[in-house]
């Protein structure tokens, strides 16, 4: 939040008058976002780390709704960066196609292609049915 607010004041001069600032703070937030993602790449040799070391470690059973969510964001995560930026703007964020396309400087045309590739992809991952539980006699 620091960066962005350091970079907000910097380009302050680029700012629309009439437009959302959310909107234009965020853009920059997502802009921060992605170059730190790049650069810890480049020095670490990784790319996203796995929900499963994200999550704070739970001392109960795991139950089915977190089994569920950690299978959905299993899914999402093998999902190709771009198509999750633009699922994540959409569906999480609530950007509509216009101002996700503008967070990403990219064509509305391309926000939809995304996320039609993304909804197939997870369709179809989703219809795979899951390991068959052993059953005991």
């Amino acid at each position: 939040m620091q960066a962005t607010c350091v970079r907000a004041l910097e380009k302050s001069a680029q700012f629309a008058p009439g437009t959302r600032i959310d909107r234009w703070l965020f853009s920059i937030l997502h802009s921060i976002w992605i170059s730190d993602l790049r650069a810890r790449r480049v020095r670490m040799g990784q790319g996203f780390v796995d929900t499963e070391d994200l999550l704070a470690p739970d001392t109960h059973e795991q139950d089915e709704d977190r089994q569920r969510y950690q299978q959905i964001m299993h899914r999402v995560n093998a999902l190709p960066e771009a198509q999750r930026n633009a699922l994540f703007l959409v569906y999480v964020e609530g950007f509509s196609y216009q101002e996700a396309a503008d967070t990403l400087s990219v064509p509305i045309g391309t926000i939809m292609s995304r996320l039609a590739t993304a909804r197939a992809t997870l369709a179809n991952t989703a219809s795979v049915p899951p390991a068959a539980k052993e059953k005991r006699w």
